[in-house]
């Protein structure tokens, strides 16, 4: 585990391997942690850099509101510290808006993009209420809102197949403060709309999306996936949001190879 101050707090992050760098982001309510799998696998070919994302994890909270901007600038100076000029950018759910707003402000330092469960859309106004209402349940019972949030980030027919990984990340995610919860609540909320920004790119993008993602519907990532210069997509069936779980080996290879392609 390493640190480095930002903003006079405490960012912790780790890398683990040698070779071309990929930077792995964690969701909402997550931390370094849910790649450990995923980087004991890569970091045999690859320097696999994770990071404790603003008020989650072990590193402390910034700002009443982390916005993407915020994380991205935090990613940024990790790398700096590291003295990584390019990587690959993975980012689960909040964690690719993240990587959205480090693609959108430093550029060339990515050299591919992985929106896993996540895509490069902004809130739609029902869903900046929806964000409104969740402040609203968890300033009154975070825990609560814990326990009742994760399972459903699952397709339904893997509660019971996952049940110990949903107990692991309740009480995982449990040690997320009311604080750093409601500050990313606030971040996603204001995020910035960057489907534009997608047909700008010129590094390769992978999209990887479950069929059964109450929260990503996959016609809205298609349209996405259609703007990239080169892009590539994984659809998975029997899957929600939680694909590096519920999808554990298809999705470590897809990112395996989509690394190799991007490196050659």
């Amino acid at each position: 585990m390493k640190t480095i101050e930002f903003n006079n707090r405490s960012i912790h992050f780790n890398v683990e391997g040698e070779g071309n760098p990929i930077v792995l982001l964690h969701g909402f309510l997550e931390s370094m942690e849910i790649w450990n799998t995923f980087t004991a696998r890569l970091s045999g070919n690859y320097k696999v850099i994770t990071i404790d994302l603003p008020g989650h994890g072990r590193t402390e909270n910034i700002d009443e509101t982390h916005t993407m901007e915020l994380m991205a600038d935090v990613v940024f100076k990790v790398l700096e510290a590291l003295e990584v000029d390019q990587s690959i950018m993975v980012g689960h759910s909040m964690g690719g808006y993240a990587a959205s707003a480090f693609a959108e402000r430093y550029p060339e330092m990515l050299k591919g993009l992985v929106y896993f469960h996540s895509n490069a859309a902004g809130d739609t106004d029902e869903a900046r209420k929806n964000r409104d209402r969740t402040i609203d349940i968890v300033s009154k019972d975070h825990h609560g809102f814990i326990n009742n949030f994760i399972p459903d980030l699952f397709a339904p027919e893997n509660h019971e197949k996952f049940g110990d990984e949903i107990h692991s990340l309740k009480n995982r995610s449990s040690s997320t403060s009311k604080k750093g919860i409601i500050a990313a609540l606030r971040g996603m909320k204001v995020r910035k709309d960057r489907v534009d920004l997608l047909g700008q790119l010129t590094q390769p993008v992978l999209f990887i999306a479950g069929k059964q993602d109450k929260r990503l519907p996959v016609e809205k990532l298609m349209h996405q996936a259609s703007l990239p210069g080169h892009s590539e997509v994984l659809l998975l069936n029997h899957v929600g949001h939680m694909g590096y779980i519920e999808a554990q080996e298809t999705t470590l290879s897809a990112l395996y190879h989509f690394a190799e392609r991007v490196f050659s």
